[in-house]
């Protein structure tokens, strides 16, 4: 409903960006939480903010480190929905094995669960809506293989993936995962007065107003779009086979906080069906 308030996490990411400006354009308030005053000076300044003008309906609170306790307690006082965004993705030159666990699935993990909890103690707030990822309903084997027979909906269940990962975006994929099954177990263990509806986009591609660095042009799932014209590896090993646009992704986020739409399920975000992405089109858009 127009002018409720809506808590945005991860709010200087690729996703969240994207959500805070879309959930201004359909009339909510926003609080965002970001690491730092910086960031948000830098939220007010990208030029959509600046043209939506949203005065009082966007305000922010600062919450520096995702892996302490009780992180979120003051972020979600006084709010109506939630949207978590928040959640590393590989950036630049990636981690080493060793960080893994540390820097990519402990924090996913960490946060998904901080903010439930502390949802779970503060009254009022009806939907929380997670930003997951499709490879968080795709074994690992699979969704590297070629080809595979195996029809994957929205209703998929996949064990937990204890590791070692192999690589940086196994251990993402990974982080994922475990979220989403921590998500589940946490509604059917506590029965919140809220619901949850997890988002599960494919690889997301798009602007992102962020960045003013055009070194950073790649970083996070982007970078599968980006790599076809400037070359080198994404990041993300193989090429992908699905894709879709950052402004879907963040449309889907906040359609979802309608109350209409039943809770506690999940949504996947894929474009081109069964064509899937041709990624080297990317070529001939640049060209033309």
């Amino acid at each position: 409903m127009s002018g409720d308030l809506v808590l945005v996490t991860g709010g200087t990411g690729l996703i969240g960006i994207k959500t805070i400006h879309t959930a201004l354009q359909a009339g909510y308030s926003v609080r965002a939480a970001v690491r730092s005053q910086a960031k948000a000076d830098a939220v007010l300044a990208t030029p959509t903010i600046q043209a939506i003008k949203p005065s009082s309906r966007l305000t922010f609170t600062i919450v520096p480190d995702i892996l302490v306790d009780n992180a979120y307690d003051e972020a979600v006082r006084g709010v109506k929905f939630i949207i978590h965004c928040a959640s590393p993705v590989i950036k630049g030159e990636g981690f080493n094995p060793d960080q893994y666990e540390t820097h990519l699935v402990a924090p996913a993990l960490k946060g998904t669960i901080s903010i439930l909890t502390a949802a779970s103690k503060t009254p009022g707030i009806q939907r929380i809506v997670i930003t997951s990822f499709e490879v968080a309903i795709i074994p690992w084997e699979e969704f590297i293989s070629k080809e595979v027979e195996t029809i994957f909906d929205d209703t998929y269940k996949i064990p937990f993936p204890a590791g070692p990962y192999s690589n940086p975006f196994e251990a993402y994929a990974a982080s994922k995962v475990r979220a989403l099954l921590a998500t589940n177990d946490f509604v059917n263990e506590q029965n919140p007065s809220w619901d949850v509806i997890n988002i599960m986009p494919s690889f997301v591609i798009g602007d992102n107003e962020m960045i003013t660095d055009p070194k950073l042009i790649s970083d996070g799932t982007v970078a599968a779009a980006m790599a076809q014209v400037l070359g080198g590896d994404s990041g993300w090993g193989a090429v992908p086979s699905t894709s879709v646009h950052v402004a879907d992704v963040a449309r889907l986020h906040v359609e979802a906080l309608d109350p209409r739409i039943p809770g506690n399920q999940n949504f996947l975000a894929v474009s081109e069906g069964e064509r899937g992405t041709r990624w080297e089109e990317a070529v001939d858009i640049v060209n033309r």
